[in-house]
């Protein structure tokens, strides 16, 4: 029976080479130098520190172009509200999505059940299993899905005929 996962993750090495690139910019750049202006990750967190919430913005955005250029989705990236740590210096967590959250996929089966399509869609973890007995109602339900305007970018995995 045909299947496909839709699932929602973003690879951490090219996310790590992005970081990279951001700090090496941050590094170079002239309206940079002798600022607070930095990037840090730990696991599934990005942490941004600047002197002010604009250089935070400037961080933000060429964060967003570097991850852009390497193929992630800026949708996977949450930004939280940049606050003030000490003095005149702030900062900004934002998290990245990784997987499918339980509202997310019930509203993505909804969805399914909804479309009169002939596929049954399961929830595993954080990932959908969506089965059917033709391959043209898969890549009608893919269709549905990104028409749909999700609030997190999904990819398409694990294809079976």
């Amino acid at each position: 029976m045909p299947s496909f996962d839709a699932v929602s993750k973003v690879d951490t090495a090219e996310l790590t080479n992005a970081v990279d690139q951001t700090s090496r910019e941050i590094g170079q750049r002239y309206d940079f130098k002798g600022t607070a202006a930095a990037i840090e990750r730990s696991d599934e967190v990005l942490t941004l520190f600047g002197d002010s919430e604009f250089q935070l913005k400037q961080i933000t955005d060429i964060l967003y172009a570097k991850a852009a250029k390497r193929g992630i989705d800026v949708a996977s990236f949450d930004a939280g509200e940049p606050e003030a740590i000490g003095g005149d210096k702030a900062k900004q967590v934002i998290k990245i999505k990784q997987g499918i959250e339980k509202e997310l996929a019930k509203k993505m089966v909804k969805l399914v059940k909804e479309s009169g399509l002939k596929v049954q869609a399961a929830i595993q973890g954080d990932e959908l299993r969506v089965s059917g007995k033709k391959r043209d109602d898969l890549q009608a339900c893919m269709a549905l899905f990104r028409q749909a305007k999700l609030e997190q970018p999904i990819q398409y995995t694990n294809f079976r005929d």
